[in-house]
C-alpha cells in the first residue's frame, strides 16, 4: 500500500482505512492494487455525483485530503478528470474518448453477429472475432456449432499475434508488422490474396482461416476467421474456405457502412 503523504498513517491501520473507503464507493471492487483501487474509486465518486469539490472528494471516498488532491490532480494532468467553472471535478474528455471507442467495439459485435452465425451454419465450424489489442489478437465473439468438434476460443482472452491465420491478417496490413517476426513474404501474400490460413499454429491439430474487416479509411479494424480439426479442413483449408470467409468480412463491412 503506497503511502498517502506526511499525514498518512502507516501499517496495518492505513491499509484498512483504504480498503474501507473503496469499499464505501458503489460499484468499485477491491482488488488489493491500491493505488488502482483509488483512482477507480475517485472515478466513481466523479461520476455518481457529477462535479465534486476536494471536501466532497475526502467526504465520499475517507482518503486524506493529500491523497485525494494528488490523485485527483494526477487524473486531471492525464485528461481523466477536468474542473468545471467553480473548480469542481469533472469526468475528462479523454474518457468519452475511450468510450466513443469502446462502444464502437459493441457496434461491431452487433453487426458481426449474426453473420458469424451465418458463417458457422454454412460451413460447420467456429467463426470468431477478432480484433489487435497491443501485441495480441483477442476474439470479441464467436458462434460455435451445435454439435460435433469445435475450436472454442474464450471471448476476451489474449492470444498470440504472431501464430494463428487471425493474427496474419491483423498484422500483414500493419506498420509494424515487421517486429513480430514473420515471413515478410507470406504477409505480403496474405495482403495480395486477402486471406490468410493456417494449419497447427496455434494449437495442434487445429486449423483455420481469416480475412480482414475494414473500416470506411480502408483500414483493417478486425479479422473474421472459421477454425476447427484439421482433419475436417484439410492442411490447405484456404482452398475451400476463403471464399466463404471474405464473404462474411464483406458483409460486415457492409453492415457497419464500410462499403
Amino acid at each position: 500500500m503506497v503511502a498517502s503523504g506526511p499525514t498518512a498513517a502507516s501499517g496495518p491501520t492505513a491499509g484498512v482505512a483504504a480498503v474501507a473507503g473503496v469499499a464505501g464507493v458503489a460499484g468499485v471492487a477491491v482488488t488489493g492494487v491500491g493505488v488502482l483501487d483509488k483512482v477507480v474509486t475517485i472515478l466513481a465518486t466523479v461520476h455518481s455525483r457529477s462535479a465534486v469539490s476536494l471536501v466532497e472528494l475526502v467526504e465520499a471516498t475517507g482518503f486524506s485530503r493529500a491523497t485525494a488532491h494528488r490523485l485527483a490532480s494526477a487524473l486531471e494532468d492525464h485528461r481523466l478528470l477536468r474542473r468545471d467553472d467553480r473548480g469542481r471535478w469533472v469526468l475528462g474528455l479523454r474518457l468519452f474518448e475511450w468510450g466513443s471507442a469502446a462502444v464502437g467495439e459493441m457496434g461491431l459485435v452487433d453487426a458481426a453477429r449474426p453473420l458469424l452465425s451465418d458463417l458457422r451454419d454454412a460451413t460447420g465450424l467456429t467463426a470468431q472475432l477478432y480484433v489487435r489489442d497491443g501485441d495480441h489478437r483477442v476474439c470479441i465473439a464467436s458462434a460455435e456449432p451445435r454439435a460435433g468438434l469445435r475450436d472454442t476460443v474464450p471471448v476476451g482472452v489474449p492470444l498470440p499475434l504472431d501464430r494463428g491465420s487471425g493474427g496474419k491478417v491483423l498484422l500483414a496490413w500493419a506498420g509494424d508488422r515487421d517486429e513480430f517476426g514473420l515471413d515478410s513474404a507470406l504477409l505480403a501474400t496474405v495482403r495480395r490474396r486477402g486471406w490468410a490460413e493456417s494449419v497447427g499454429e496455434r494449437e495442434p491439430g487445429v486449423a483455420s482461416v481469416s480475412a480482414p474487416i475494414r473500416d470506411r479509411d480502408g483500414a483493417v479494424r478486425a479479422a473474421v476467421s472459421v477454425s476447427g480439426p484439421v482433419e475436417r479442413m484439410g492442411r490447405k483449408p484456404g482452398e475451400r474456405l476463403a471464399v466463404a470467409v471474405m464473404g462474411a468480412a464483406a458483409s460486415v463491412e457492409r453492415s457497419l457502412g464500410s462499403r
